[in-house]
C-alpha cells in the first residue's frame, strides 16, 4: 500500500507508519484505546518524541490517572526519551489538580491557556476517559466535548485522546463519533508470555492495513510487526522453468528432477526419521550453487545445529562466510509476528534464495488463533512463491501415517504445499529402519514406490 500524499504525521515507529500508510493525518483528533498495560501511552510518548522538533512544541497533558512525576520517571527508561528536548520540544503538563478542583468544566480554560501560550503542533491529553468520572451528567459530558472538538478543530493541532475504552466504550460514548482515528491495543495473556496486538479500527478519508499486527515493548519502545499478507496478484504468470536440487542423494529423482524454483515442500514425519537433516542438506545445496539460505530453527539451540552441521562437513563460521543464515528462537517465546518480519527483513536484505522452517509444529503451538495462523501461512508461501524463494518446512507427525501427514495442521495447510514428503519409520526384526514417500509434487510426474531411507555419517540419502 502506498501511502496518501496528504499531510502525516508519523508514529515514530516505520512499521506501524505502514500499517497507518504513511501516518495519521495531520489536524486529526484521534484516540488510542486500550485496557491498563496494553502500551498506549507508550505508543503516544513514542510519537510525541519522535516528532519533536525545532518548530512548534508538542504538549502532553496529564489528567487523573497518574501523577505526573510518575510518567516522566518511567519516561527516562526508554531510549527514545531526549532530555533535552523536555521543556522547550516536549512540554508535560498536568490538568488533574484543577479537575479535582473544579471539575470537568476545567479542561477547556486549561486547553485554552495551553494553545495560546505553547501554540503547540500536537495535543496529547492522557488519560480522555477520566473524565467521564468526573462529569455530573452524560449531557455536560457531551457538551464538554462538542466545546473541545470544536477547539481544536480551529487550531492547526493534531490530538490524541489517550483511554482505557473497552470495545463497548467504542459503541456508545461520544469521543469515538467525532475521532478521524481509532487504534485500539490489546494484550492476551498466555501461560508464558502475553502477545500484545495494535489494531486500527478508523482513519477517517485514509487507507490503513487491517487486522491484528504484533507488537512488543522493548527498551526502545514498541516494535511493531505488520500482519503478512497475501502479495497483489501479478498481472501475467511467471513461469520459472528451473529446478533445484535437494541436497539429498536420490531424493531428486523421486521428484521428477528436484524441486521448481519457487516452490513449498512439505517434509512429514515422525521425530527420528531425518526431517532437520534433510532440511539442512537443503539449506547447505544452496551454498554449492551460490544461493544464500536460511535456516530457521525452534527446537534446537545452535550448539547442537553447529554440531549438525559439522556432522555434514561444514564448519558454522565456513558456512556462514558462503551464505548460509541461522535464525533461532524458543518455542517458548516464540512470537510469530516478530518472526515473519525479521525472516523477510533478512531475505530482503541478503538476497536468500532458500528457505527452511523447522519446525512447523513450533509455530502451531505458539498461535493462539488457528485462523490466524493458517492466513500468515498462506500469506508465506504466496510471497516466497513471488519472490523465487525455494522453500522445505518440517512437520512431526505422530505416525508418519498419509492420513497424519496431509492433516498438517488441523487439515488446512497441505494443499499449500507444492511437494509433500513423508518420512516413516518401522520397526522390523527388532531393527529400526525408515523410508520415504512424495506423496504429492505438483506439476511433475513424480515416484509414488515407497524408497528405503538411510542416515549416514555424511546425511541422509535415499536407498
Amino acid at each position: 500500500m502506498s501511502p496518501s500524499p496528504h499531510p502525516r504525521i508519523g508514529s515514530g515507529n516505520a512499521l506501524a507508519d505502514e500499517i497507518l500508510c504513511g501516518g495519521f493525518p495531520a489536524n486529526s483528533i484521534n484516540i488510542v484505546m486500550g485496557l491498563p498495560g496494553t502500551g498506549k501511552s507508550l505508543f503516544a510518548e513514542q510519537l510525541v518524541f519522535a516528532n519533536a522538533g525545532d518548530d512548534r512544541p508538542i504538549v502532553y497533558l496529564t489528567t487523573m490517572s497518574e501523577p505526573l512525576a510518575k510518567v516522566l520517571t518511567y519516561l527516562q527508561r526508554f531510549a527514545f526519551y531526549d532530555e533535552k528536548k523536555l521543556g522547550t520540544a516536549v512540554i508535560y503538563d498536568e490538568v488533574g489538580p484543577l479537575l479535582a478542583k473544579d471539575g470537568i468544566g476545567a479542561l477547556l480554560p486549561a486547553l485554552e491557556e495551553t494553545i495560546r501560550t505553547n501554540s503547540p503542533k500536537i495535543i496529547v491529553i492522557d488519560s480522555f476517559k477520566v473524565l467521564h468520572d468526573l462529569s455530573p451528567s452524560v449531557s455536560e459530558m457531551r457538551r464538554t466535548l462538542f466545546e473541545l472538538s470544536g477547539i481544536l478543530t480551529a487550531y492547526q493541532t493534531t490530538v490524541f485522546l489517550i483511554g482505557e475504552y473497552s470495545d463497548e466504550d467504542a459503541q456508545r460514548l461520544p469521543e469515538f463519533a467525532v475521532a478521524d482515528g481509532i487504534v485500539q491495543m490489546l494484550r492476551n495473556p498466555l501461560s508464558t508470555r502475553d502477545e500484545r496486538f495494535i489494531r486500527v479500527l478508523k482513519l477517517r478519508g485514509s487507507r490503513y492495513l487491517e487486522g491484528l499486527h504484533g507488537f512488543k515493548i522493548t527498551s526502545g519502545g514498541l516494535e511493531i510487526y505488520p500482519r503478512l499478507v497475501s502479495p497483489d496478484v501479478p498481472e501475467g504468470f511467471e513461469f520459472r522453468d528451473r529446478r533445484l536440487t535437494t541436497g539429498v542423494p536420490g531424493l531428486d529423482d523421486l521428484l521428477g528432477g528436484g524441486v521448481w524454483c519457487g516452490s513449498m515442500t512439505l517434509l512429514s514425519g515422525p521425530t527420528g526419521a531425518g526431517k532437520s537433516t534433510i532440511g539442512l542438506q537443503f539449506a547447505l545445496e544452496g551454498l554449492r550453487h551460490e544461493q544464500r539460505s536460511l535456516y530457521v530453527n525452534f527446537q534446537e539451540n545452535p550448539t547442537v545445529v553447529a554440531r549438525a552441521l559439522h556432522n555434514l562437513g561444514f564448519a558454522v563460521e565456513d558456512a556462514r562466510a558462503q551464505g548460509l543464515y541461522l535464525m533461532y528462537a524458543s518455542p517458548v517465546e516464540l512470537q510469530i509476528d516478530s518472526l515473519i518480519v525479521t525472516m523477510f527483513r533478512m531475505i530482503a536484505a541478503e538476497g536468500i534464495q532458500r528457505v527452511v522452517i523447522d519446525a512447523l509444529g513450533d509455530l502451531v503451538m505458539a498461535s493462539s488463533d488457528p485462523q490466524r495462523l493458517h492466513n500468515y501461512l498462506y500469506a508465506l508461501t504466496q510471497q516466497f512463491a513471488v519472490l523465487g524463494v525455494t522453500s522445505i518446512l518440517t512437520f512431526e507427525s505422530d505416525a508418519g501415517s498419509s492420513e497424519a501427514a496431509t492433516s498438517a495442521p488441523g487439515g488446512r495447510f497441505s494443499y499449500m504445499a507444492d511437494n509433500i514428503v513423508m518420512l516413516q519409520t518401522q520397526v522390523r526384526d527388532e531393527q529400526m529402519t525408515r523410508s520415504v514417500t512424495v506423496l504429492k509434487a505438483r506439476g511433475t510426474q513424480h515416484d509414488l514406490r515407497v524408497r528405503p531411507l538411510e542416515i549416514t555419517a555424511s546425511g541422509v540419502r535415499v536407498g
